[in-house]
């Protein structure tokens, strides 16, 4: 009998040792962010903006400041 109540604590043991060094699980992955030519490219695409805006646009991120 107590061989048995050894075994069922180091059993117990080992479990709550496993559990206390169980990593937490890994945050989910978040999608990648378009980058800005990406969203005025949807926004022209979708009729968002005009032909006029989104070339001012697209030239104004080609600039290099």
């Amino acid at each position: 009998m107590l061989k048995l109540l050894v075994v069922l604590l180091l059993i117990i043991l080992v479990v709550l040792v496993l559990m206390m060094i169980r990593r937490p699980p890994a945050p989910p992955a978040r999608p990648p962010k378009d980058s800005p030519r990406e969203i005025l490219k949807r926004r022209y695409a979708a009729g968002e903006i005009d032909e006029d805006e989104y070339l001012r646009r697209m030239s104004g991120l080609n600039q290099d400041w």
